[in-house]
């Protein structure tokens, strides 16, 4: 008798998740990635486990939307927590080997722990969200060790799935053949049509710029401020987020954003007031020198907003031409915000985000990812799909 039970034309997997910090409403793109889409396959019968870190979630156990969400203790330090984090994940199912069938672990760092969660017996997926060693934040030996960990995960994964086509291509290029592409996604959402976080940051509707993410280095918001320092505009740039870990980045870009007139930090929003800020701006702004395949953009596009992002890989997957900008080209944003402002239409015509738009309901839809994640999850099962 297999092990999967038949159940509702789908059959039981349990699978335990790690490599995040947990949800719901933690910062983060694997965060909402992993809140987005674990909750749908509670729903396809697939009995999902969180490991959680400490101090991002409740420390006590707990269930979001049919998860179970099981907090385990990690040093809050960049660069060791995730690895740490793992590590004691797979202690703690080195005691549980019969209470799981696959152990799905998200990005490379944590997959430095892919031998031993093959040495416990387990079917390994592992979803790489990107070449993280890319990331500006990261040392040399950070890097090798980054590296590292995508070597070994493509190396010991029973399948590998990739958020990205140019993520997927990279991956069979240096790697292996059978690389999965299955990409973020993201909720249609209703404009939010109450306003009261514009009030609370002093923002008038369709007059703001706005760019969200972490405040770290591969966003890129350094060179959106001084863009924006360059324009004669009463428009406000408005940057949505915070930084996990204070450092002398995050620290020296609040205090140039608090030196020009206009700039807004929120700090890190949900909910109705992430709603209200996207449902009202003008102009969703990108300029990431890095990024897998960014939810917030996906998001820029679900509320109907024109964009303008950095010209890096992961972008061009979603915007079109005409909606980028040289990375890293400072004077080549403040020209193309400036003629953004002589010129919405430029950006902002119904037959470019009506394209977008139809690109969110099939290739980005959730529900679409999810139920592709159950038929790689009995891939990897060697169990028969049955969907």
């Amino acid at each position: 008798m297999s092990r999967f039970l038949t159940k509702n034309n789908f059959k039981e997997i349990r699978v335990v998740v790690l490599g995040q910090r947990g949800f719901p409403n933690v910062q983060g793109g694997i965060e909402r990635h992993c809140q987005e889409l674990y909750p749908r396959l509670a729903k396809l019968n697939c009995d999902v486990t969180i490991l959680a870190r400490k101090g991002y979630v409740s420390n006590q156990q707990y269930e979001y939307k049919g998860v179970k969400v099981i907090p385990l203790w990690t040093p809050r330090k960049k660069s060791i927590e995730a690895i740490f984090h793992t590590a004691i994940g797979i202690l703690w199912l080195s005691r549980r080997r019969k209470d799981y069938d696959i152990v799905h672990i998200h990005a490379i760092g944590p997959s430095l722990l892919a031998p031993a969660a093959r040495w416990l017996g387990f079917v390994l997926v592992i979803t790489d969200h990107g070449p993280d060693y890319k990331r500006k934040k990261w040392g040399p030996f950070a890097r090798f060790m980054l590296r590292l960990g995508e070597r070994l995960g493509a190396r010991h994964a029973h399948l590998i799935i990739a958020v990205s086509k140019n993520i997927r291509d990279i991956l069979i290029e240096k790697y292996r053949p059978d690389v999965y592409y299955v990409p973020n996604g993201i909720s249609i959402p209703g404009q939010v049509l109450t306003t009261l976080s514009l009030s609370r940051f002093g923002l008038e509707p369709a007059r703001y710029f706005m760019a969200v993410g972490r405040l770290v280095p591969e966003k890129g918001f350094h060179d959106l401020i001084e863009a924006y320092a360059k324009l004669n505009t009463d428009w406000k740039l408005v940057i949505v987020g915070d930084a996990d870990h204070k450092d002398k980045y995050s620290r020296s870009l609040k205090k140039r954003a608090a030196q020009i007139d206009g700039v807004v930090m929120t700090g890190f929003q949900k909910g109705r007031a992430l709603g209200e800020l996207y449902s009202n701006s003008g102009l969703f702004i990108l300029p990431s020198y890095y990024e897998g395949l960014p939810i917030v953009l996906l998001e820029a596009v679900s509320y109907n907003l024109p964009i303008l992002v950095s010209d890096i890989p992961a972008n061009r997957e979603v915007a079109l031409p005409e909606e980028t900008f040289p990375v890293g080209n400072v004077e080549a944003l403040s020209q193309r915000l400036a003629a953004f402002l002589k010129n919405p239409s430029s950006l902002n015509s119904p037959l470019i985000l009506d394209k977008k738009k139809q690109r969110l309901e099939t290739e980005f839809n959730w529900d679409v990812i999810a139920l592709e994640t159950v038929r790689l999850y009995q891939k990897a099962a060697g169990a028969p799909s049955s969907l």
